[in-house]
């Protein structure tokens, strides 16, 4: 069942595609918002709340890459990238960039309507004012695991949906390594190679804002032959 108070913005130079997607999740639940290109996605961010873009890669003027990119300076909300069949080098960089998911052209709404609720459900809840936090420290940074926020002294570290998911998927188990396998199966995506190597590019982002050394890690280590293991204080 979709939320029914999701925000989605659709963005796709693709009239008919923008279109068919707009009807579609309406149909499912949505409020949905459709932008026809990177400058027309920026003038609706500015003014609007989103709860996840939709957002294709290959655009006239600026790229869904380079769009990721710039949302991730400001905002964690999540992003779902639009990408060809076989551009993996284009999946690659859009989850470097900041990216949650990627869904390769053509595809089923069937099957993004499944993955926007997936991504959806991994995000945090919003907490009582009862809640007890509960913290882990790395070095630095503080990680609240009821609130599912990351900070860095008096400053809160943006976590994309998938990045605070793995977050709670590692601080359930401190000083347990886990697989690749294990990671996909757990962030509900489907499995494969192509799935675990994505696992690694988000590992990757994931250390560039916990570690001080991301080259050498020692928070969220690499155990060989086993997978990853965050080692807290």
């Amino acid at each position: 069942m979709s939320d029914p108070d999701a925000h989605i913005l659709i963005v796709d130079d693709d009239e008919r595609i923008r279109g068919l997607l707009q009807k579609f999740l309406m149909r499912n639940g949505f409020l949905v918002s459709a932008a026809r290109d990177a400058a027309h996605a920026r003038r609706l961010l500015t003014g609007l709340e989103f709860d996840m873009i939709v957002l294709d890669v290959m655009m006239p003027g600026e790229d869904g890459i380079s769009l990721t990119a710039a949302i991730r300076e400001t905002s964690s909300t999540p992003i779902m990238l639009l990408t060809a069949r076989g551009e993996t080098e284009d999946r690659i960089k859009g989850l470097e960039a900041g990216a949650d998911d990627y869904l390769a052209k053509p595809f089923e709404p069937k099957e993004l309507l499944l993955r926007i609720n997936a991504i959806l459900r991994r995000m945090p809840e919003t907490p009582s004012e009862e809640t007890v936090p509960k913290l882990i420290g790395l070095g630095p940074i503080r990680y609240d695991i009821e609130r599912g926020e990351m900070w860095k002294g008096e400053e809160l570290v943006r976590l994309t949906a998938t990045e605070s998911q793995l977050m709670r998927i590692f601080s359930g188990r401190p000083g347990e390594a886990l697989s690749r396998a294990q990671l996909v199966e757990e962030l509900g995506r489907d499995k494969g190679q192509a799935q675990e190597r994505a696992v690694d590019v988000q590992i990757t982002r994931l250390r560039r804002k916990i570690e001080t050394d991301p080259k050498q890690p020692r928070y969220l280590q690499t155990v060989r032959g086993a997978g990853y293991m965050l080692a807290p204080d």
